[in-house]
């Protein structure tokens, strides 16, 4: 079985989920399976919402950036009124690109091919030699699009599914997480103007999706650079740690450290950094939120998985593409806070040294995805252990599923609602 087309294609036969997939353990073909991976494009990626990129990427009118969601090749758009559009990059007449560049400003797309010309909202503008069409305005023919294109806070979601979940019904508990990383710019909004690096890993998504908020691996596979670092961040992953991984519902999932930054006490503890080191930033946050500067401040920014793609660790971002059931690209970038130029290089240089060319933190994750489908293609054990913290889980006063900081709740919750998603759909 292959990947197919969005929409239109006959939907593959259901695997047999109910007998992958158990409440503490889930099994190896999962990851490595071609036949599974096609049916998860259809049932997951080209159903539910997926995040595709952030309005400040597309500041200017008439600006375009080139995205994903999953194999599929999207140009977000922003027309001159101020409308974002997710478009296909495929010609309406024989297949070809009609964007080539990553990123630019322009109102049109011209197809190198035969010169079919695409307004940047997908409407069709005109043809070459129309008389072979009977003349012009004879042809009904744009670009694909993305069926639905939320927003919410500047990231930009997209649906292939006509109807379905609504983007706030998709991302729940979720939002709060969000807000809080808005939270921490005095402006109010953050941008993703950094640029982006692109790191390959011949690894199942899921992997990299269940990594993000596994808190029992810190300690172990991060031990040099939390060393080399003199961070102290190890410790927030340990059985003493006061912080906690909570399922947020949906797939979504987050390692709150906020219990731990609380009981240091420290303004900006979050980062690593202090009050004295970005006066000004210190100052403009309490000009903007008062009191309440303090503890947003103390807090920080959140750790948190939304399914299926969106990764947020407190100073950077990250958007997971998969290509294959055994490879995956994952899209980095720093968060930069609109309104803290100070706050913004530091945040800056700091993602550059965990997960830059050089960086030493996602070169670790990589090397243990890589490790890890090279072990699940193995014949034996079948399955994969999901069980730690299944025993001593709480239920905080939202109703949500809390365990302790290194226990696989989060990870549980992922499997919950990609069953869900890959037996009845929604």
């Amino acid at each position: 079985m292959t990947p197919t087309a969005p929409a239109g294609a006959p939907r593959p036969p259901a695997a047999p989920y109910a007998e992958l997939i158990e409440p503490r353990r889930v099994h190896g073909s999962l990851y490595t399976s071609s036949e599974i991976f096609a049916d998860e494009l259809e049932r997951i990626w080209y159903r539910t919402w997926v995040y595709v990129g952030h309005v400040s990427e597309i500041a200017a009118p008439n600006d375009y950036v080139r995205k994903s969601i999953g194999p599929q090749d999207v140009i977000m758009t922003r027309t001159a009124d101020g409308e974002v559009h997710l478009l296909l990059n495929r010609c309406a007449h024989r297949g070809n690109l009609v964007c080539e560049a990553s990123a630019g400003n322009s109102s049109s797309f011209r197809c190198p091919y035969h010169g079919w010309t695409y307004r940047n909202d997908g409407r069709m503008l005109g043809y070459p030699f129309p008389q072979g069409y009977g003349g012009r305005g004879k042809l009904d023919l744009g670009l694909g699009r993305v069926a639905r294109v939320g927003v919410y806070q500047g990231f930009v979601f997209g649906s292939f599914a006509p109807d379905g979940p609504t983007l706030d019904e998709h991302l729940g508990e979720a939002k709060g997480e969000i807000d809080r990383l808005v939270r921490l710019s005095p402006d109010g909004e953050i941008e993703l103007t950094a640029g982006f690096l692109q790191h390959r890993a011949q690894a199942n998504w899921k992997l990299l999706a269940e990594n993000e908020t596994d808190g029992y691996h810190p300690q172990f596979v991060h031990a040099s650079i939390f060393s080399v670092a003199e961070s102290g961040i190890g410790a927030l992953y340990g059985e003493k740690s006061t912080a906690v991984t909570r399922d947020l519902g949906g797939g979504h999932s987050e390692n709150d450290l906020r219990p731990e930054f609380r009981r240091l006490g420290t303004p900006l503890g979050w980062f690593g950094t202090t009050e004295e080191k970005v006066p000004d930033y210190s100052a403009r946050m309490r000009e903007t939120y008062g009191p309440d500067a303090h503890d947003i401040l103390v807090e920080g920014g959140p750790h948190v998985m939304i399914f299926p793609n969106l990764f947020i660790a407190e100073i950077q971002l990250f958007t997971i593409q998969p290509l294959a059931a055994d490879l995956t690209v994952q899209h980095v970038t720093a968060v930069q806070l609109k309104g803290a130029p100070g706050m913004n290089r530091r945040m800056l240089q700091q993602c550059i040294g965990s997960v830059g060319p050089a960086g030493m933190l996602l070169a670790d994750d990589t090397e243990m995805y890589e490790r890890n489908q090279a072990g699940v293609a193995e014949l034996r054990p079948e399955w994969l252990d999901i069980r730690r913290g299944a025993d001593r889980e709480t239920v905080d006063e939202r109703g949500l599923t809390v365990g302790g900081a290194t226990d696989e709740t989060g990870m549980r919750g992922f499997w919950r609602h990609y069953t869900r998603l890959m037996t009845e759909g929604r």
